[in-house]
């Protein structure tokens, strides 16, 4: 009865591994890899900015609300431009409050669309830049995201 109930966990232990083996590979696209910038990996370079909590905060009104509405405008601006594949907010934990992830070949050409931010120009945030080597298909999220999105920022 052991015998038959560790044969019995090893095959359900198994079988996502199996299925995963006997799945279609998924067929390589060189057009769509072309328009992404994807090496032979399927990956490309970015850079990472992690916005942190910056050394003047805002209060709560209308200001505030209007620094915010300019952020959002900003990057809906930026990702139009193809420039910023990625953004979104974090938890606050330790000051950390948000990220980019932008499409451009170098950390300085990345701080020159960070610094058009309010958020950033404002000092309610401060940005730490970091070169990411990541998947090229992030450069397909943001026309993904406008047909999963019922309401825009």
């Amino acid at each position: 009865m052991l015998k038959l109930l560790t044969g019995l966990v090893l095959c359900l232990a198994l079988s996502p591994a199996l299925a995963q083996a006997t799945s279609p590979k998924p067929i390589f696209d060189p057009e769509l890899a072309k328009t992404v910038g994807a090496d032979d990996y399927g990956m490309r370079g970015y850079v990472l900015v992690v916005l942190k909590t910056g050394p003047t905060a805002m209060p709560a009104g209308k200001e505030r609300d209007e620094m915010f509405k300019s952020h959002f405008a900003n990057i809906n601006r930026l990702a139009a431009e193809g420039k910023l594949v990625l953004a979104g907010p974090f938890d606050g934990v330790n000051g950390w409050r948000g990220l980019f992830v932008f499409a451009v070949p170098d950390i300085e050409e990345a701080k020159r669309l960070t610094a058009t931010d309010p958020v950033i120009s404002s000092g309610e945030m401060v940005a730490e830049y970091h070169k990411y080597y990541g998947s090229a298909a992030l450069m397909l999220v943001n026309e993904a995201h406008g047909k999963v999105a019922k309401k825009s920022f």
